[in-house]
């Protein structure tokens, strides 16, 4: 940004600050008989207030919507933009519209991780939201859990598709001259170089041979039931300015997120697990209802089909033929 249009946008920046502290934090916007309105309707009357009191201080930049959700009490938050701003700002405004609050509380939450100065614990509601919010799973082809997550995930994607668009496996490891290297060696290094190389040039095959492939790990039969054109994967697997370079920037992002174990989800661009809890038992476990669930929180306002029940069993670590584990640890990770 220009230091023109800098100065410019100081006086916004003034409005917007005090459209967020307003009245002690509370502000009526709308006196009307009480009645629960939608999160769509509120949030127009919420947008309709900001861009009203911006207009009283003379300046021309307009509030647009970006997104309302439903949070389960007695308000909707409501996120919004201001022209010529990148922040994004939430807001709550109760569901019969009656009143805007700049920040809310959970009175009911337990103060004992703030106590021990452990990190909260994240929610649906605390998640970054997205209008398409991608959920990444870092895995290695041959480790078991990444294998439960491939899983997982293929059984999101078999029961939902259109999340499918939402969903992208990535891989962890690092390429060393012109190869590609991997935790578990060389086979496993070149099962990621194939998987990424599919995913990349022919992404409409990725999920069919995943789904095969977590079963019994057989390559070649895999590939005929997926109908991958194996002229065309060949190619990119042996020309380092081709896969090699698909599978650096999985390898950047890895770095990036400061990722280091098979697997790891990251919830549009975030980090959020912890040393003792990855992000996905937060919401459930291994699971393909707690990555659907996960993935959905991510949204701005949730799609019709997130509220599709998916199943909660956890999923078999390892190649198996069949989704559910037949016992034993379903929640490691190789590192």
């Amino acid at each position: 940004m220009t230091e023109k249009s800098n100065k410019t946008l100081i006086p916004v920046a003034i409005i917007i600050a005090g459209i967020l502290i307003a009245a002690g934090g509370l502000i009526y916007v709308n006196k009307g008989k009480t009645q629960v309105l939608s999160a769509q309707q509120a949030a127009e009357k919420a947008i309709s207030y900001v861009n009203q009191d911006i207009a009283s201080n003379g300046a021309t930049n307009t509030a647009t919507l970006t997104g309302a959700t439903d949070t389960d009490s007695v308000v909707y938050q409501i996120s919004f933009k201001i022209s010529g701003y990148e922040e994004e700002y939430n807001v709550w405004v109760s569901k019969d519209g009656k009143y805007f609050f700049p920040a809310a509380y959970d009175l009911t939450a337990t103060s004992t991780a703030e106590s021990n100065n452990e990190p909260q614990k994240p929610t649906c509601e605390s998640l970054k939201k997205a209008d398409k919010p991608i959920l990444e799973a870092f895995v290695v082809s041959k480790c078991p859990y990444g294998l439960q997550m491939q899983r997982i995930l293929y059984e999101v994607v078999k029961n939902i598709p259109s999340l499918a668009e939402n969903i992208k496996v990535k891989y962890i490891g690092a390429v060393e001259g012109n190869k590609i290297t991997s935790m578990h060696g060389d086979t496993e290094a070149q099962e990621n170089l194939r998987q990424i190389c599919v995913r990349e040039e022919q992404a409409d095959k990725y999920w069919s041979y995943i789904g095969c492939h977590i079963k019994k790990g057989d390559v070649d039969s895999c590939l005929a039931v997926a109908n991958v054109d194996k002229s065309k994967l060949n190619t990119c697997m042996t020309d380092a300015t081709k896969g090699l370079e698909y599978a650096k920037a999985d390898f950047v992002l890895q770095d990036q997120y400061n990722i280091s174990g098979s697997p790891t989800l990251i919830i549009n661009g975030e980090n959020l697990n912890t040393q003792n809890e990855p992000i996905e038992f937060v919401f459930g476990g291994r699971t393909a209802e707690a990555a659907k669930t996960l993935l959905c929180c991510g949204f701005g306002q949730k799609p019709e089909n997130c509220s599709q029940k998916l199943s909660e069993d956890s999923a078999a670590a390892g190649f198996s033929e069949s989704y559910g584990s037949s016992g034993g640890s379903t929640g490691g990770g190789c590192e």
